[in-house]
């Protein structure tokens, strides 16, 4: 991967290094020359959640907009070469790769969220970033999106009208 020299710098860093914490406002992503990184959460119970590897040749980073706190921890599993990167320097300057980092985003908040959160946060979630599809598309489908049975979206969808 190639990048100019005002868009990253160097680093060797031990293993058991924290790069970013969840809830941290980070504006780097890690470009893997030698090594290993990983990238996860710690749900509400302390159960660790890996969302990826990142080995030779690999960019870690968390895709939330440098304005948001961070949704996951990154750490070396290794002694690790890295390029840290300025995300907002190096990648993300056109609409274009705005937009697609948008995408990657969701994808990125989805997955952690089919990982660890209940079932109701995943469907407060949905409806908070596609607020027009739930008339658009069947019960279903937005269970099957959830990774959840179309009964337990209806008590869901019971519970909160209940609560509300």
């Amino acid at each position: 991967m190639n990048f100019s020299n005002e868009q990253y710098s160097s680093e060797s860093i031990k293993k058991g290094k924290i790069l970013q914490e969840k809830g941290s406002y980070n504006r780097n992503v890690y470009f893997v020359e030698k090594g290993l990184l990983r990238s996860y959460t710690i749900d509400e119970k302390g159960k660790e959640h890996i969302f990826m590897f990142g080995p030779e040749g690999w960019i870690v980073g968390d895709t939330v907009a440098l304005d948001e706190p961070c949704d996951l921890f990154i750490d070396a599993m290794e002694n690790s070469v890295i390029k840290v990167i300025d995300k907002e320097a190096a990648i993300f300057k056109s609409n274009e790769h705005n937009s697609l980092f948008k995408r990657i985003n969701i994808l990125q908040k989805r997955v952690i969220m089919l990982m660890s959160a209940p079932a109701i946060e995943r469907y407060n979630y949905f409806t908070k970033t596609y607020p027009n599809i739930s008339m658009r598309v069947s019960q279903k489908m937005i269970a099957s999106y959830l990774g959840l049975t179309p009964e337990t979206l209806s008590k869901i969808k019971k519970e909160i009208l209940y609560n509300s």
